[in-house]
């Protein structure tokens, strides 16, 4: 039988795991096994936590909205329903920008919502 020579397959496929594993601590980025192990952990918490990621912003946009919005007189789901209905079409996160940033112009769209909505 001839010597079967496996090439460089393995010692790239390794080197590939321990470079994807630089920074991580102790012999995680170090030790090709537990690399590996950490490796995969870590693709598999940044591919669940790339779909979160826009839920907890949205989150984060909705609780700033609606404290924004008490101090102006109404609630969330108001100034949302009131939005809707004066056909003022600005999104979640260019208001929680306003209301963290502009409270004044948050007021006055809070204001336009919400006097052209009772208006009608």
């Amino acid at each position: 039988m001839a010597r079967v020579k496996r090439g460089n397959v393995a010692r790239k496929r390794r080197k590939k795991v321990l470079k994807l594993a630089k920074g991580f601590r102790g012999s995680h980025s170090k030790l090709f096994r537990t690399a590996n192990q950490q490796v995969m952990k870590a693709l598999r918490n940044a591919y669940r936590d790339r779909r979160r990621r826009k839920r907890d912003f949205r989150r984060l946009w909705i609780a700033r909205i609606n404290a924004a919005a008490r101090l102006n007189g109404t609630t969330y789901s108001r100034l949302i329903g009131d939005l809707k209905l004066t056909n003022i079409e600005i999104n979640r996160k260019m208001l929680a920008q306003l209301a963290v940033l502009e409270p004044a112009t948050f007021a006055k769209v809070v204001e336009k919502a919400s006097g052209q909505s009772s208006g009608q």
